[in-house]
């Protein structure tokens, strides 16, 4: 089993604090089923002519999903030649991911384990979801999204405000903290408004070979996100790779995998 980042440094006042949709993401990720799946679509053998796969965390919070993917690269894909990269609206989140990637890589580099191969980890950028990404760039996606259904969503125009998202204060006051804590998630109707945003901009985003991780609860219909991407038409594949044990309502949790069908996939089919 391969160690989960430290997140005790974390300020849970403002950044959401690991629960159990963050360690379903690791246990997918983790999983042997899906480890063969990415090393054999990213060319683990052949890393002299596949290109360095980029990959994308959208909404980092505590950062200690793309700290566990930094730090077991070489585990996970079969090698340690990728990029990470972290985006998140809330600033204090972002500083904690850079922290939290920085001492999961020093744990295992401690550890000398072997094949713990680390990937790169250039940063984590304050943004509103993919705003500040290119096109066809990412190879790789995950997303644990505010995905609570609530009457509306917080709203995120404070962003770049000093007194909100950059106070170097320890604490905001209650209303700031309250605020921050909000956006990681409210995801206003059916708890899908912010996922369904990124869902669209999902097929400009990934590159050719782009796959996406993206956790749903019960109450966003998954059943109907599903749809919704398999009229995206017969180029793209969607499949419920991980799913909690809770037993029923909104905190029945799965894993949704969306990727671009290669040639090998359509063969198939």
């Amino acid at each position: 089993m391969l160690p989960t980042p430290s997140t005790a440094h974390v300020d849970t006042n403002r950044i959401y604090d690991p629960a159990e949709d963050s360690y379903l993401l690791l246990d997918t990720l983790s999983a042997a089923s899906e480890i063969q799946y990415l090393r054999e679509r990213f060319n683990a053998e052949e890393t002299s002519v596949s290109p360095v796969p980029l990959i994308l965390e959208v909404g980092t919070g505590s950062g200690v999903i793309i700290a566990f993917i930094s730090a077991n690269a070489q585990n996970l894909f079969g090698r340690a030649d990728v990029l990470l990269l972290g985006i998140d609206i809330n600033e204090h989140a972002c500083q904690a991911t850079k922290e939290t990637v920085r001492r999961a890589c020093e744990d295992s580099q401690r550890k000398a384990e072997p094949q713990q191969g680390q990937g790169t980890f250039m940063g984590a950028l304050q943004a509103d979801l993919v705003s500040a990404m290119k096109p066809a760039v990412v190879d790789i996606l995950v997303f644990n999204p505010p995905y609570v259904p609530t009457s509306e969503l917080p709203e995120a125009s404070a962003l770049g405000q000093e007194d909100v998202f950059t106070s170097s204060t320890k604490h905001g006051n209650f209303d700031e903290d309250s605020h921050l804590l909000s956006l990681s998630y409210a995801g206003g109707k059916d708890g899908m408004e912010v996922t369904y945003r990124l869902l669209d901009q999902l097929p400009q985003l990934l590159s050719e070979r782009g796959v996406a991780y993206i956790l749903l609860c019960q109450q966003n219909k998954p059943e109907d996100v599903v749809k919704r991407i398999q009229a995206w038409g017969p180029h793209w594949a969607v499949v419920t790779v991980r799913r909690s044990g809770k037993a029923a309502g909104w905190e029945k949790l799965r894993v949704i995998r969306i990727s671009r069908a290669t040639e090998a996939n359509q063969s198939k089919s």
